[in-house]
């Protein structure tokens, strides 16, 4: 094993003075948003309460879309047999959820880790960090014929995001977590650091594609890297090496990786910077709120000149009373991808003020996380 690396972070640059005030709207988000979020909004980021105050720990559990999804949860801790399906995109409920969408949405609801239905999902989610190549454990993506390239392929997805989700419901301290962690870090910084990270692309026909021992980071590595603050600063200069990688520019290749004869797109690879002009941002609002607030996570954000800007547009877009409205339209976000799905909405939008509280919330947090003086109006 190498010797952790220092333990330190440069100076970083920072695009808006750090004195500068953020002002937060948390009157507004008290009368109009969705109880999840004034909980998140007062022990988070205007930091008025105690978490565990029984005057405000209750908030999460009277939301009423939390406790159906809660109740649908079956004896062994999983939601409908699978890992990472999602509902339909015109689904009204939470129909076909998989575990991993499930838990990370009740954590975004403000539910503790030690409450009932994520103390049942955590065995399963630490069986599958293991490294095994174990049939019965592909679930949904799981095929009758043994094919062994697809088997692998599900594993090392199913054990990151099962990785991502434990750092996010604070087990950073578990050794279980912690040397999966290791693993999956090492096994990406080598790649990375390989003549195959330099010329990641091998042609097949009249496609590019990955090599199958590619392993570029994964938006779930960044995830679980974001909420492992102590393991980052002892793995630092292989942090580094991840920044770098995902703040290089976009290549126009679609990430597809080549397993056996079978060419699969990998949407959850990063191959460069998924965030690098307006355009993005508008494409999809919840996945550019959820990577800034990686990003900010990270400490990342303040030292990427471009990643700050389009920060400070939101910041910008916001009204006198400090509430974001979109520059199109009257319809909230919604998005396409699927790791910012269990982010996005909190707020179940029945009224036409509440749909704004989410991005209004998020943006607040951001710039708690950056360290931002939060000024409540």
């Amino acid at each position: 094993m190498t010797a952790p690396s220092t333990i330190f972070e440069p100076a970083p640059t920072i695009s808006a003075p750090a004195s500068e005030p953020i002002s937060f709207p948390l009157s507004w988000l008290l009368e109009h948003a969705s109880a999840p979020i004034k909980y998140r909004a007062m022990t988070e980021v205007a930091r008025a309460a105690d978490p565990a105050s029984p005057d405000f720990d209750w908030l999460p559990y009277s939301h009423r879309p939390a406790i159906r999804l809660a109740v649908t949860q079956s004896r062994d801790g999983m939601w409908n047999q699978s890992v990472l399906s999602l509902p339909g995109r015109h689904a009204t409920d939470f129909a076909h959820i998989g575990t991993i969408p499930a838990v990370r949405r009740l954590s975004e609801y403000g539910w503790s880790r030690e409450s009932p239905p994520l103390v049942l999902a955590r065995r399963i989610l630490f069986r599958l960090l293991a490294e095994d190549n174990d049939p019965a454990f592909t679930f949904e993506l799981g095929t009758k014929a043994r094919d062994d390239d697809i088997v692998r392929r599900t594993r090392s997805i199913f054990r990151e995001a099962a990785a991502a989700t434990l750092a996010q419901m604070g087990y950073e301290n578990d050794p279980r977590l912690r040397g999966a962690a290791r693993r999956i870090l090492e096994r990406t910084v080598s790649y990375l650091n390989s003549p195959l990270g330099e010329k990641p692309w091998m042609r097949v026909g009249n496609t590019h594609v990955l090599a199958p021992e590619s392993a570029p980071p994964s938006i779930y590595t960044l995830t679980m890297l974001a909420h492992m603050p102590i393991f980052r600063h002892e793995h630092f200069s292989s942090v580094e090496r991840i920044y770098d990688w995902i703040t290089q520019p976009l290549p126009r290749q679609e990430t597809i990786q080549l397993f056996g004869k079978k060419m699969v797109p990998q949407p959850h690879l990063l191959m460069g910077d998924l965030l690098p002009h307006r355009n993005a941002v508008e494409a999809d609002v919840p996945f550019a709120l959820l990577w800034l607030e990686t990003m900010a996570r990270l400490n990342f954000l303040r030292r990427n000149e471009g990643w700050m800007k389009l920060y400070e547009r939101f910041v910008d877009d916001r009204d006198r009373n400090g509430v974001w409205h979109p520059h199109k339209g009257t319809e909230r976000p919604t998005t396409t991808h699927q790791w910012a799905w269990s982010t996005f909405p909190l707020d179940d939008g029945t009224t036409p003020e509440s749909k704004w509280a989410d991005v209004t919330f998020r943006i607040g947090l951001i710039g708690k996380l950056l360290g931002r003086e939060i000024e409540l109006i």
